[in-house]
């Protein structure tokens, strides 16, 4: 048959899949294997079970392994975009009805069709050429190993261990914040979460070559595999030769906010931009020569240039005034944030869902997305900022702090500090790197 056919070629040294890698007691070529090493976890009592051994190869390993050191009889294929698991349970030598019976068992444990790529499920052959038991790593939650039991299987789940691991991370900034957190080894989630925290103090959009960071966050784990960030418990940014210093503390109602060391809240009434990582176009100024019009005239706005469909967000918690088109300004929001004060978005492409008159909106809500419509040569954001009726440059708007920490939040606030501030006193060669213990592969 086929599936014999494809599985003897596998067992006999040929593979057809890139994707897949034969593990043989017969001395072949074998590629690198990216692999940690652990003690193989018992599935079952069966003597079936101990065939699984694993081999002593770590993913850091760059020599050939020996013969001895390889899982005898095995074959390891990895879940790639499109797959589903029944397919590549039949990749892997099982039958139709034995696919369909392990799918079923292995979805008591997790949800079979969401696997992502780059799970792996490795398969054990007998004497025969049969498959006697599969073993799948499910990234982010642990393994499943199911040996076969007659015409069923023996299904073991071995979830990760869950764990938080505070983490300090520095970095100096060469060409970009984004380069330098990826450089550092971290992921661009943690950028995000840096422009969050200093939003209202530093233009993102002005970085320049040399400044620096240091940031104490949690990392999620499920076993050694990274799952994500948790909240910035404290964070320290050089920009332009000034120090930012930003602490995390959070209510007893449950309310979270980000606070300079002596207990004043780095949150201001507004934040210094409506867009995050783009750059300015055109700023404000009382004589501009218009791309359309073709005359000078004022522009009392700073444009941001950015792709159409970048979200555009408040600058401060307001009550939406207008959500609509007009000729100029194309799709427009105006927000009135006080009885003075009002910000305007134009040339949006759309608005966000539920900006409409009378919409209340916070501090950073997206409300529409850039575009490109009115009078717009490019999709930019056309932002700007009213006081009493009279134009100002947003880039010069002076914000209100609201009331700091006082009592016994500012003493409990003042022990975090104390933890926290030797953390981020590490210059960027000197941070020692969280060690995770690799998970095994298989």
């Amino acid at each position: 048959m086929k599936t014999r056919r494809a599985l003897g070629e596998r067992l006999g040294g040929v593979v057809k899949r890139p994707r897949a890698y034969l593990a043989l007691a017969l001395p072949i070529v074998v590629p690198i294997l990216i692999a940690a090493v652990r003690n193989q976890p018992e599935f079952g009592t069966r003597a079936s079970a101990a065939v699984l051994a694993p081999p002593s190869v770590r993913y850091d390993d760059l020599a050939r392994p020996l013969q001895s050191d390889l899982p005898e009889h095995s074959l390891l294929l990895t879940i790639e975009k499109n797959d589903t698991l029944d397919g590549v349970l039949l990749a892997g030598g099982l039958s139709r009805t034995e696919s369909a019976l392990l799918t079923r068992e292995l979805a008591k444990s997790v949800d079979v069709r969401r696997l992502r790529p780059g799970h792996l499920l490795r398969f054990h052959y007998d004497a025969m050429g049969s498959v006697d038991a599969v073993q799948m790593k499910v990234t982010g939650w642990g393994d499943i190993g199911a040996v076969r039991n007659g015409a069923t299987f023996d299904v073991t789940a071995s979830p990760a261990s869950m764990r938080d691991v505070e983490t300090t991370i520095s970095a100096t900034i060469d060409r970009s914040l984004y380069e330098a957190v990826r450089q550092s080894g971290e992921g661009p989630q943690l950028v995000q979460q840096l422009v969050d925290v200093f939003q209202w103090d530093i233009d993102f959009f002005e970085l320049q070559k040399g400044d620096s960071f240091s940031v104490v966050v949690t990392k999620h784990y499920a076993g050694s595999d990274f799952l994500g960030y948790g909240s910035v418990s404290a964070a320290r940014f050089t920009h332009k030769d000034l120090v930012f210093e930003a602490f995390r503390h959070q209510m007893p109602d449950g309310r979270a906010g980000y606070y300079a060391r002596a207990g004043s809240p780095l949150r201001k009434q507004f934040i210094k931009a409506p867009l995050k990582f783009t750059r300015v176009t055109s700023g404000f100024t009382r004589r501009r020569f218009h791309p359309v019009l073709k005359y000078f005239r004022p522009h009392y706005g700073i444009d941001y240039g950015a792709p159409i469909g970048t979200p555009v967000m408040t600058t401060a918690d307001g009550v939406v005034l207008e959500a609509r088109y007009k000729a100029g300004e194309g799709n427009f929001v105006r927000v009135r944030h006080s009885s003075r004060v009002e910000t305007y978005y134009l040339h949006l492409s759309r608005f966000a869902k539920g900006i409409a008159r009378g919409a209340r909106v916070d501090q950073g809500q997206v409300i529409g997305y850039v575009g490109m419509t009115g009078l717009a040569t490019g999709p930019h954001l056309d932002y700007r900022v009213t006081q009493d009726g009279k134009w100002l440059n947003p880039l010069k708007l002076k914000s209100i702090t609201p009331d700091p920490l006082y009592g016994e939040s500012l003493r409990a606030f003042r022990i975090s500090v104390a933890r926290l501030v030797p953390r981020l006193s590490f210059a960027p060669a000197d941070v020692t790197r969280d060690v995770v213990q690799q998970r095994a592969l298989f």
